[in-house]
């Protein structure tokens, strides 16, 4: 989609990055490492003092003493996080189950590991977690389940009683837990997150995956991160070692940087996030759109089914190219987060990482879409 958004100059809202920069201590951070000379292979699990301060901010986190050198593993994204997770504690022939609407790497990480990922819906409007449904999908080949909170494409917070839901099943079932809490930092309304491997239940058996691109508009600079017991850290630094051997040194010595910067940052960030979020949602709904408020994260699941246009009859992958080409915005079709047949229907997804004169310009264009 993003392709599609340079080849019609279009406004993307398709892929999940920034158009505003990273933050300015951060960026010179980086430069003045690249001019210290740390532009060698980091130790392969990760730069020391950036292992340091994230062993520092998990063990507030989740309520356990997590050592640098032990549980901590900065990797090339969380895209490899994930999947470096996945391959660690899966055999081919193993299921592990997936919550879709689910990003688009999800399914990969197993397959990677030849196993099976086992699709659970999140029934739209409201995408709450079932654990009915989730039990269904237990089989004896089931070892894991991964989670992915705040979520994307559905902008859900994932609350107690549903992660209540996840507990029983993974305890009942003696699963691992593999969390994505890549927008951590992105919540709404009050929200404060809770990581799920914080809870007693849970400590022992989580992987516990997060990353800086998002938080900071960093995107390119491909730094995640997993935070694990030793019994799955070791698999997990064994096969990051094997791919990559190690996320750049003088982007992990800024990464130290990024994560102490004051909490007015955070502040400040979750405050233009609100003011995104209520243009776009204010765009959506005048131009016709059916869509939920975020709870987290950056993203908007809307349903185009209503809007008083011929297209609505098109699949969400000719509506998304009709929406590049005619329109001028680009965004993700719905159905592209699932494997079950019949599932995201007459849906798009709309990225608002944005700057508000973005935003603005892309609903001038959205509103073709009303006449």
């Amino acid at each position: 989609m993003t392709r599609l958004a340079l080849k019609h100059n279009a406004i993307n809202l398709s892929q999940g990055f920034p158009d505003f920069d990273t933050p300015e201590p951060v960026k010179e951070a980086a430069v003045q490492a690249i001019q210290n000379g740390l532009n060698q292979y980091a130790i392969t699990w990760g730069y020391a003092p950036l292992r340091e301060k994230l062993a520092e901010l998990y063990t507030g986190r989740l309520g356990w003493a997590v050592h640098p050198d032990k549980h901590v593993t900065v990797t090339c994204g969380v895209s490899e996080g994930i999947i470096t997770a996945v391959q660690s504690i899966l055999n081919p022939g193993d299921e592990i189950l997936i919550l879709e609407p689910a990003h688009d790497n999800f399914r990969p990480s197993a397959h990677i590991a030849n196993a099976v990922p086992v699709p659970v819906a999140l029934e739209a409007p409201d995408y709450r977690l079932n654990v009915t449904k989730l039990r269904a999908a237990i089989t004896l080949k089931t070892k894991a389940m991964l989670l992915n909170t705040p979520h994307n494409p559905t902008g859900r917070v994932f609350d107690a009683e549903e992660i209540a839901g996840v507990i029983e099943v993974v305890l009942e079932n003696d699963l691992v837990l593999i969390t994505d809490e890549i927008y951590d930092r992105i919540l709404y309304d009050g929200r404060i997150h809770q990581s799920p491997g914080s809870l007693p239940q849970l400590k022992d058996r989580t992987i516990t995956i997060g990353g800086l691109g998002k938080t900071f508009a960093m995107t390119g600079w491909r730094l995640g991160y997993v935070i694990a017991p030793e019994q799955f850290a070791k698999g997990v630094r064994t096969l990051h070692d094997f791919t990559t051997i190690c996320a750049a040194t003088p982007l992990q010595a800024a990464a130290t940087a990024a994560l102490s910067l004051p909490e007015s940052f955070f502040e400040q960030t979750t405050r233009a996030y609100h003011q995104r979020r209520a243009l776009m949602m204010e765009i959506l709904t005048n131009v016709g759109f059916q869509a939920n408020v975020p709870q987290g994260a950056y993203y908007i699941m809307a349903d185009y089914s209503q809007l008083p246009v011929p297209q609505v009859s098109l699949t969400p992958t000719e509506f998304a190219h009709f929406m590049a080409a005619e329109v001028g915005v680009a965004v993700v079709p719905g159905d592209s987060f699932y494997s079950l047949d019949g599932y995201g229907r007459s849906h798009i997804r709309f990225a608002y990482p944005k700057k508000l004169t973005t935003l603005e310009q892309a609903g001038e264009r959205l509103m073709k879409l009303s006449a």
